[in-house]
């Protein structure tokens, strides 16, 4: 009969002195691998969470029923403020984006184009660049260049002064840039590469190539995902109203605090802003869904 060997530190007691496996246990709660919470939130009836979820939305009802100012009055007031938000915040927003597109699309052209450079230590620089700003948090950036941006600059005897909403331009152009160099280095490497070897067999240059017959086929490529990042630095532009800009939603804050800050005012006022950003962000949406339709590649 055939004996089974022990196993020591399983069979038997082991002797040596080296690591092994040792059983689960539980260790205090608070430390980083503990789970007494997430089993706490198992085992709790599920009524608890129902009563607590009550509770949050009785009390803004609650709040709403004892005051005197009604829903109706909150619109009217929107209503008498519209002007003021419109004209003076949202095309705020409308400049803002038009202006930090602007900027990221031509840096982030230029960076694009040295991602694909032939010199190994452009290619590393923008490659560095792009991965940077590409997965850096917008609300962050803003934060350091508008700490970091001068409030003004002194030229002699000439002081120009530098309004926030410039500094936010400049702050929000860096993720966008990075995004747009993805885009263009992303629809260059997309043209299959018999258009180079064609072009380099009719003895064109590089340049050559990349401005005659590369970049034309690439710009259909790139207008549907550019007007998507138009779309969504839009909808972004609202948080530099973090940093004291005054855009529709800082606006929206102040005329509700003329209006003696009003829990009924809540609604209409940022309500309006959903709305007017939806109406402005949608058609483009639609729009870019239509040209991706109509420039995708049919095999």
């Amino acid at each position: 009969m055939k004996r089974i060997r022990s196993i020591p530190g399983l069979d038997a007691t082991s002797n040596s002195d080296l690591a092994v496996l040792k059983p689960f246990r539980a260790r205090a709660a608070g430390e980083a691998d503990d789970l007494l919470f997430s089993r706490w939130i198992a085992a709790t009836p599920g009524w608890i969470f129902a009563v607590m979820a009550a509770v949050v939305v009785a009390w803004p009802v609650a709040a709403y029923a004892q005051s005197t100012y009604t829903m109706g009055q909150a619109v009217d007031a929107l209503w008498k403020w519209l002007p003021f938000l419109v004209g003076s915040g949202f095309l705020l927003n409308i400049l803002i984006s038009f202006l930090t597109m602007a900027i990221g699309t031509i840096t982030g052209v230029v960076l694009g184009l040295w991602q694909i450079s032939p010199h190994p230590w452009l290619r590393k620089f923008s490659w560095a660049v792009t991965q940077t700003f590409r997965n850096s948090p917008w609300l962050v950036l803003l934060f350091i260049v508008m700490l970091a941006f001068p409030f003004e600059i002194n030229l002699g005897f000439t002081v120009i002064l530098i309004p926030d909403w410039v500094k936010a331009v400049f702050g929000l152009s860096l993720p966008v840039m990075a995004n747009i160099s993805e885009v263009v280095r992303g629809a260059i490497q997309s043209v299959p590469s018999g258009q180079w070897e064609a072009a380099e067999s009719l003895a064109y240059s590089r340049q050559q190539t990349l401005w005659r017959i590369i970049l034309p086929q690439c710009f259909k490529r790139m207008i549907p995902p550019w007007m998507n990042w138009y779309a969504i630095l839009t909808m972004a532009t609202p948080l530099v109203s973090l940093l004291g800009v005054e855009e529709i939603v800082t606006l929206s804050r102040q005329a509700m605090e003329a209006e003696d800050n009003h829990p009924e005012l809540l609604v209409p006022f940022y309500g309006f802003c959903l709305v007017i950003f939806f109406a402005y962000c949608y058609p483009i949406a639609r729009f870019t869904i239509s040209l991706e339709k109509r420039f995708a590649v049919k095999l």
